[in-house]
C-alpha cells in the first residue's frame, strides 16, 4: 500500500489537531505534577511520615520521567509516536489507581513515582516531537500553545484535587485521578503518523552505518540516537540547557520561602506564584508568535529570553518592597515562559527533524542533571549565608553563563534567516535526491 511522504512539515491541517493532543498532554502530565502538594499534605497526615520522606513520590516521578525519556524516544522511533503515546497514557493511570490501594510510602514509590512516572516520559516526549514535526514556519508558536495546558492546569487543578480530597478522601481522589489520566490514550490516539523525506534520508544513512559495521551496539546507537553524542553543536546546546535548568527551577523552589523571609505574609507569598504563572502561560504565547514572525533568528530569540529570565533571577534579592518583588515575579514568569517553547521548537533546527525523536530524549536526560542539582545547590547557600539573595544570584547566573554557551553556536552571529545546522551535514551521495524528482512539490508517493 502506498503511503504519503511530506517534502516538508504540511505547517497545518490535522497538525492542529497534534497541538490540541499535546496541549491536554501537557496539562495532564506538568499540570499534575505542580499540583500534586494536595496529596502531600493528605500522604504526611496518613502516613505519618517526614516530609523529606514523602517528598521522594514527586521527585522519584519527574526522575524517572527525565531518565526514561531516551526510552520513550527509541520506541517512537521504532513504533511511531501513536501507540507509545496510548500505552504511556495507559501505564501512568494505572499507577495512579494502583497507588489507590497503598498501605505504605513503598507502594507510592513503586505506583506514582515509577509507573506514572515512566508514562508520563512515554507520554511527554513523544507528544512534542510530533508538534514539532507537523510544523515548521510555525513550529514555535504550535508548540507555545501546547505548553499553554501547563499554565491553565496549574490553576484548575490544586482547587480541584482539594475539593476530590476533601468529598471522597485521598483514596477516591487518586482513582478518579487515574481516570482522567486514563485519558492521554486518547490524545494519543489523535497523534496521526507522519512521514517526512528527511525520514527516509536519515534511515537510509543510518542503515548505511549499520551496514558497515552488524552488531547489536550499533542498532543501540542507531535506536537511542547515541550518534547525536558526536554532534557538537547539538552537545553545545545540551550544556546550555543543563546550566539553564539549574537557575530555571529556583523560584519554584524558594521565592514563597524568600518572600516570607523579607515579612510577607503566606498569602502575599503564594500570590507571587499565581502572578508568575499567569505570566508564564502570557509568555509562552507571546513568544510562540515573536519567534513565528520572522522577523529574527530563533537562536537569537532564545538568548534574548534567557538573558531576561537570568537578569530577573539576579534581581529578585533587590526587591524590598512587595511592588517591586510583585514586579520582578512577573517579570520572571513571562520571561521563563517565553523561554520554554523555544527551546524545543529550536533543536529540529540543530539535529534535523528525522532525528528529533533521538534528540529531545537526550536532551531531557542530560539536562535533568540540572534541574536535580539547581534546588539542592540554592537550598545549601540559603544554609550557609542565612538568606536566599546568593542563591538567587547563582541560579540568574547559571541562566547568564548558558546564554553565552548558546552563542558559541554555529551561524548566531549572522544578521538574517541561518540555514538549520542540521542541513550542514554531508548527505552520503546514494542518499541526494534526483534532481529529475524535484516537480514534486507537495508528496512523493512511495510503494
Amino acid at each position: 500500500m502506498a503511503s504519503l511522504v511530506y517534502p516538508e512539515p504540511p505547517d497545518g491541517g490535522w497538525g492542529w489537531m497534534v497541538v490540541l493532543a499535546a496541549f491536554f498532554q501537557t496539562a495532564l502530565v506538568f499540570g499534575v505534577i505542580r499540583s500534586f502538594g494536595v496529596f502531600f499534605v493528605e500522604f504526611v497526615r496518613y502516613f505519618d511520615e517526614l516530609s523529606g520522606r514523602v517528598s521522594w513520590i514527586t521527585s522519584i516521578g519527574i526522575a524517572v520521567q527525565q531518565f526514561a525519556s531516551p526510552v520513550a524516544s527509541a520506541l517512537s522511533t521504532r513504533y511511531g509516536a501513536r501507540p507509545v503515546v496510548i500505552t504511556g497514557g495507559l501505564v501512568s493511570g494505572l499507577g495512579f489507581f494502583l497507588a489507590s490501594f497503598a498501605t505504605s510510602l513503598i507502594h507510592l514509590y513503586l505506583c506514582i513515582g515509577l509507573l506514572s512516572g515512566l508514562g508520563w516520559a512515554m507520554v511527554f516526549t513523544p507528544s512534542i516531537a510530533s508538534v514539532a514535526r507537523y510544523f515548521k514556519k510555525r513550529r514555535s508558536l504550535a508548540t507555545g500553545l501546547a505548553f499553554t495546558g501547563v499554565g491553565l492546569s496549574s490553576f484548575a487543578f490544586s482547587p480541584l484535587f482539594q475539593y476530590l480530597v476533601d468529598s471522597y478522601a485521598w483514596r477516591g481522589a487518586l482513582i478518579i485521578l487515574a481516570g482522567m489520566t486514563f485519558n492521554l490514550m486518547v490524545c494519543g490516539a489523535l497523534i496521526r503518523p507522519l512521514t517526512l523525506k528527511e525520514d527516509l534520508l536519515a534511515s537510509g544513512k543510518e542503515g548505511a552505518e549499520q551496514s558497515q559495521g552488524r552488531n547489536c551496539l550499533g542498532k543501540c546507537s542507531s535506536l537511542f540516537g547515541l550518534s547525536l553524542l558526536s554532534h557538537w553543536p547539538f552537545m553545545r546546546y545540551v550544556l546550555a540547557i543543563t546550566l539553564i535548568n539549574t537557575g530555571y527551577f529556583v523560584p519554584y523552589v524558594h521565592l514563597v520561602a524568600h518572600a516570607r523571609g523579607e515579612g510577607f505574609d503566606e498569602y502575599e507569598a503564594a500570590f507571587l506564584m499565581s502572578v508568575a504563572a499567569a505570566a508564564d502561560l502570557c509568555g509562552r504565547i507571546f513568544s510562540g508568535w515573536m519567534a513565528d514572525w520572522g522577523r529574527f533568528q530563533i537562536l537569537h530569540i532564545l538568548v534574548f529570553w534567557t538573558s531576561l529570565t537570568g537578569l530577573s533571577l539576579v534581581l529578585v534579592p533587590l526587591g524590598q518592597s512587595y511592588a517591586a518583588l510583585l514586579a520582578i515575579s512577573t517579570a520572571y514568569g513571562f520571561c521563563a515562559g517565553a523561554m520554554t517553547p523555544v527551546v524545543f521548537s529550536l533543536l529540529p533546527d540543530i539535529v534535523g527533524i528525522g532525528r528529533i525523536f533521538g534528540a529531545l530524549g537526550l536532551l531531557q536526560l542530560l539536562e535533568s542533571i540540572g534541574g536535580l542539582l539547581g534546588a539542592p545547590l540554592s537550598g545549601w547557600l540559603r544554609d550557609l549565608t542565612g538568606n536566599y539573595s546568593a542563591s538567587f544570584g547563582v541560579a540568574g547566573s547559571f541562566l547568564l553563563l548558558g546564554s553565552l554557551v548558546l552563542c558559541t553556536l554555529p551561524n548566531f552571529f549572522s544578521c538574517r534567516a541561518a540555514k538549520p545546522l542540521a542541513q550542514l551535514d554531508v548527505i552520503p551521495e546514494v542518499l541526494k535526491p534526483d534532481p529529475a524528482s524535484e516537480f514534486l512539490e507537495h508528496e512523493i508517493i512511495v510503494h
